[in-house]
């Protein structure tokens, strides 16, 4: 039987920025729109390469980085990674010249989109959060210590999530910034209730997706799950276009 051969996927460009890793995915035409990939606590930026392929599929860029005391990023997690995320916005700017940047992240990366885009007085056009963490949350995972695999710089995070509200931040966002929130109801981390929660305080324009059944993680490379955040992106992108 012959060996069947398939393409090597497509390689992204590594770079650094302020010590943050990140690896760019550029469409060979002018990109239609950028986003800006933010992974959970633990995790890193290579976990989520399906979700930049799938991007540059649709014709749009895609950086995915390694938040700070993860991967090959510099420092440890702490009071600036909502910072971190729109300086990553600005790095894909600046790379691809795209004008309508969006953010997608998971548990703690959804966390940090909704809130790093309520920073972003509209800059932001559109988030796409899966089973995104609260800051409640992510301080009892703190300090039970079951957040592990990352450096936390944990004498300035914890009273920065003490100051914080990502339900203040998902009702920040409208009208300028549309939001995306995708929730397993089977998610044994994060309760489903939280997207509903955020989704209640939200303003238009806004989706809530609340699939059956799975686990706090069996969103993230979901394909039909990955193609409805493009789309979403796509449409949020066409809005301000129009406007």
């Amino acid at each position: 039987m012959p060996i069947m051969k398939h393409p090597a996927p497509p390689r992204p460009e590594l770079g650094t920025h302020d010590g943050l890793a990140y690896a760019l995915y550029t469409p060979d035409e002018q990109p239609t729109a950028g986003v800006v990939i933010c992974h959970g606590a633990g995790s890193a930026k290579e976990s989520h390469f399906d979700f930049g392929r799938a991007a540059l599929a649709m014709g749009m860029a895609a950086l995915a980085y390694d938040a700070r005391g993860h991967g090959r990023s510099e420092g440890a997690l702490g009071p600036t990674a909502w910072h971190d995320a729109l300086a990553m916005c600005d790095v894909l700017r600046r790379d691809t010249g795209v004008a309508e940047v969006a953010l997608r992240g998971s548990s703690m990366g959804g966390f940090t989109a909704i809130g790093a885009a309520s920073l972003a007085g509209g800059a932001v056009a559109a988030v796409g959060a899966i089973c995104p963490a609260t800051q409640d949350g992510l301080l009892r995972g703190l300090r039970a210590g079951r957040l592990e695999g990352f450096r936390a710089d944990r004498e300035a995070i914890e009273p920065w999530l003490e100051t914080v509200s990502i339900r203040e931040a998902a009702a920040a966002l409208a009208p300028d910034t549309a939001l995306l929130l995708m929730h397993a109801q089977g998610d044994e981390q994060v309760p489903y209730t939280v997207s509903e929660e955020l989704y209640a305080v939200a303003g238009e324009p806004k989706r809530l997706l609340i699939v059956p059944g799975g686990h706090h993680r069996s969103l993230q490379h979901d394909m039909e799950i990955q193609a409805a955040s493009l789309r979403f992106i796509e449409d949020a992108v066409r809005r301000r276009l129009r406007a």
